[in-house]
């Protein structure tokens, strides 16, 4: 921790900031061939893609989760209802669409509340420090001792702080507001890969029926998205740093339930 803060509220030297360049690691007056040039041009959108669902990996895991246990609830309560695979691909596949719609609003709207309370708690904390930073110094100072920061090392990082209004804004945010990364979060992308992985998993359950005859249809689609709920369970162990058998239990428990509910509806409508 004690490593974390001098990080954050270390001020710039002169001299100290990174070589000036286009980011690929060479320096301002080095030459580099058309071939590599183009070569890093190539790999700029893929990077930025990577980059894209590195960060929104948590609503990849959510939103292919959701699809596929609300979408398999549908499907297996109207496959249960019905002998016709087009009246269970209609309902599965308007479902998916729906809920993929829904759950990028859904997404695309938190992130931006999240991003706009942010830069307010942000604004008011910039205008506090404005008007007297010393009571936010001198908290940061205890925090630092706290933390190990031996007398000599509280008195001169507080003292930068004083004389960094930036790097105390930056101080305060992390350690007293505990904002992270929220301000420079993408609603779009959030939203873009929260559509994906709900369609996508949303389709599993529903391809059979598109693809084969009714009873072939009911058994490859429970195959198909139990093993996909094994997938996403493993997934979620992971993401969560959780035990991988509790994980995926309670993936397939929640599907299973999803599932059980879907068809009592389903037999209780034409019942």
């Amino acid at each position: 921790m004690a490593e974390a803060m001098t990080q954050v509220v270390r001020p710039g030297r002169a001299g100290s900031e990174p070589a000036a360049g286009d980011g690929t690691g060479a320096s301002p007056g080095s030459t580099r061939s058309p071939a590599t040039e183009l070569a890093a041009r190539r790999r700029g959108p893929v990077s930025r893609i990577l980059a894209s669902l590195k960060a929104s990996i948590g609503d990849v895991a959510f939103g292919m989760e959701d699809g596929a246990v609300s979408i398999a609830g549908l499907v297996f309560g109207v496959a249960a209802s019905t002998s016709d695979a087009h009246v269970v691909l209609l309902a599965g596949a308007t479902g998916a669409a729906a809920g993929a719609v829904s759950m990028m609003a859904g997404t695309y709207l938190d992130v931006v509340s999240t991003r706009d309370r942010s830069a307010a708690l942000r604004a008011d904390a910039r205008r506090r420090i404005g008007r007297d930073g010393a009571p936010f110094v001198r908290r940061a100072e205890e925090r630092l001792r706290r933390a190990g920061f031996s007398d000599d090392e509280t008195k001169a990082t507080g003292a930068a702080l004083a004389r960094n209004p930036d790097a105390l804004l930056d101080f305060v945010a992390a350690f007293e507001l505990r904002l992270g990364r929220e301000a420079h979060e993408s609603p779009w992308a959030h939203a873009a890969w929260m559509f994906i992985a709900d369609l996508i998993a949303a389709a599993t359950p529903v391809l059979p029926f598109a693809l084969l005859d009714m009873d072939a249809a009911r058994a490859a689609s429970l195959v198909t998205t139990t093993a996909l709920l094994l997938v996403l369970g493993v997934g979620r162990a992971r993401i969560t740093h959780r035990k991988v058998l509790v994980a995926t239990i309670q993936t397939l428990a929640i599907a299973a339930t999803a599932a059980v509910a879907g068809i009592f509806i389903g037999r209780l409508v034409i019942s």
